[in-house]
């Protein structure tokens, strides 16, 4: 996919930028640029694209994207209600490896860190003990006013480098020249996509979309995304039956249909293949509730 080309301002006589977003929703464009990007998302949920993986994302949330990693974070359709109360909010650092030098991330006492970096390019989540330290240096390097800020932000790469949980995103880093004017078609699809998951979209439609043929954008889409198109759709669906499963009180069934799938046996197939969970185990594990061996009552879409 193309995505757009961001220019990451660091202000006068700074080596890189740090900054507190406050927003209605996060910028909503697939964009990739040279630095590194670190992100604690303290406020706000939808879904994230990182390379050519998808999944939710939710408050707390800290992640490591590498160099020219395509990337953009779409918030749920309630942050875009007009009378809305909602808001996101984020800490973001963008760097460079520049800033070290090659010859520093080589000492052997920096092994940690460089292989951090390393693994960015294909997108890092990073969870479990460890964390809350990063989130806290992070605080402390957003209002620092005096000071070496490069050391400070050297102790939250170490940090990040001990924490417990790392775990990669994207299959395969992406190396691709990108090509700006195909910034527009790429987004298009993404944000209908999004918008429109919930109901069936052919590939007339999509392709009506993306101002080409069906028969060219099934090409277009798997030699951009690594995936073919009804795939994608499918790891929509998944992801939000993931969140309706953990934060909602609807049954399976109801899951079912409210993400789009009008099969509930493939509703089910399916959510395992990419889970590796059944949705009533799932669901089980983050509501705590016992899991019942019997199947819905009724399996009609809900209104």
């Amino acid at each position: 996919m193309k995505p757009l080309l961001l220019k990451v301002p660091k202000g006068l006589q700074k080596s890189f930028s740090i900054r507190q977003d406050v927003v209605l929703y996060f910028y909503d464009r697939w964009h990739y640029h040279p630095e590194l990007e670190l992100i604690h998302i303290e406020q706000g949920s939808g879904t994230q694209f990182v390379g050519d993986n998808i999944r939710n994302f939710r408050s707390g949330d800290l992640l490591l994207i590498g160099p020219n990693l395509p990337h953009y974070w779409r918030c749920d359709e309630k942050y875009f209600q007009r009378e809305s109360q909602l808001y996101a909010q984020a800490t973001v650092v963008h760097f460079s490896e520049e800033i070290f030098g090659k010859s520093f991330l080589a000492l052997p006492e920096n092994k940690a860190i460089h292989e951090l970096l390393l693994n960015s390019r294909r997108g890092l989540k990073i969870s479990g003990s460890g964390t809350e330290e990063v989130k806290a240096l992070l605080k402390d390097l957003l209002n620092q006013k005096s000071g070496n800020t490069v050391i400070s932000l050297l102790r939250i790469l170490e940090s990040l480098a001990q924490c417990a949980g790392v775990e990669m995103l994207s299959e395969l880093p992406f190396q691709e020249e990108f090509d700006p004017y195909d910034t527009d078609r790429i987004n298009h699809i993404y944000q209908y996509s999004v918008r429109n998951f919930q109901k069936k979209i052919s590939i007339e439609e999509i392709s009506e979309v993306a101002s080409i043929s069906p028969n060219s954008f099934c090409r277009y889409f798997k030699s951009r995304s690594r995936k073919t198109y009804s795939q994608f759709l499918l790891e929509l669906r998944i992801g939000h039956a993931c969140k309706l499963l953990a934060e909602t009180n609807l049954s399976v069934a109801q899951v079912c249909y409210e993400s789009g799938f009008n099969n509930f046996a493939n509703f089910n197939k399916y959510f395992k293949i990419y889970t590796g969970k059944s949705p009533l185990l799932y669901q089980k594990e983050f509501r705590k509730m016992p899991v019942s061996t019997n199947r819905p009552s009724s399996l009609n879409p809900v209104p």
